[in-house]
């Protein structure tokens, strides 16, 4: 059980689906007040009616101050779930820079304007929680998506700049990093999700019992594929061995193409 969720205002972003709408219902089932946000307005809608939620649709880069109306004015935990991902990038396949662009605003600067816009109350009262959806991408890489791994590396820097800054003054901070998870987004990966992520995805589901057990236990850096924390070692230790082993996934996958 975790402490101070009954009764939370809770945000969580991109929760049409997927991840977020397992956060949503878990949250929910915990007794949170739960504003359900997506692009997708009848997703998000969707989803709220399913768990007695509020629908609050649009870019999760600006919908802090109508949660936090919509919550009776305090937000206690925001869930930065909302990302995108693009299918695989042909081998020596440059991507376009508007995808780069997208990929940069949704996966990192939606994060960076959230938290600017609930620090200050947070502070104020001494207490929020930021949980970010990072991916294990953010702490490696991934194979055929640049702008995927590339932004993940910065939500996830971002997570640790919050959670070392503000965290003596009663802001948590949780950065999710799962590899694969059976979602849209998986799918959208392509060849190279198949390879390397489809063998040991996890249902959505599985990712919010584990942040619920880090939010417990009050750790960070939430693993839901708790074998990505030896290949974050290993990287960090013997990076030209880690790069040797990632560029033979690479190879393997421009021969199976």
């Amino acid at each position: 059980m975790v402490e101070a969720v009954q009764g939370a205002g809770v945000v969580v972003t991109g929760a049409g689906g997927g991840i977020g709408a397992a956060l949503a219902r878990r949250f929910a089932a915990e007794g949170a007040r739960v504003v359900v946000n997506d692009l997708d307005g009848a997703k998000a809608a969707a989803v709220a009616d399913e768990i007695g939620g509020i629908a609050v649709a649009g870019d999760a880069s600006a919908i802090v101050a109508e949660a936090r109306d919509a919550l009776g004015g305090t937000v206690d935990v925001y869930c930065a779930n909302a990302g995108v991902a693009f299918a695989g990038e042909e081998p020596g396949q440059a991507v376009d820079e508007k995808s780069w662009a997208l990929s940069w605003d949704v996966n990192v600067m939606a994060h960076v304007r959230a938290a600017g816009a609930l620090l200050p109350d947070w502070l104020e009262r001494g207490s929020g929680r930021f949980v970010s959806t990072v991916s294990a991408a953010g702490l490696l890489t991934m194979i055929g998506a640049a702008p995927y791994a590339v932004t993940k590396h910065g939500a996830y820097a971002f997570a640790e700049y919050l959670s070392l800054t503000y965290r003596h003054r009663g802001v948590k901070v949780h950065a999710i990093c799962p590899q694969g998870v059976r979602t849209d987004m998986l799918d959208a990966t392509g060849s190279a999700g198949d390879l390397v992520l489809k063998p040991t995805a996890i249902a959505p589901e599985d990712v919010a019992d584990a942040l619920f057990k880090g939010m417990a236990e009050d750790r960070f850096l939430i693993l839901p594929h708790p074998e990505v924390a030896g290949y974050y070692e290993a990287r960090a230790a013997t990076p030209d061995r880690w790069l040797a082993g990632m560029s033979h996934i690479q190879q393997k996958w421009e021969e199976a193409r």
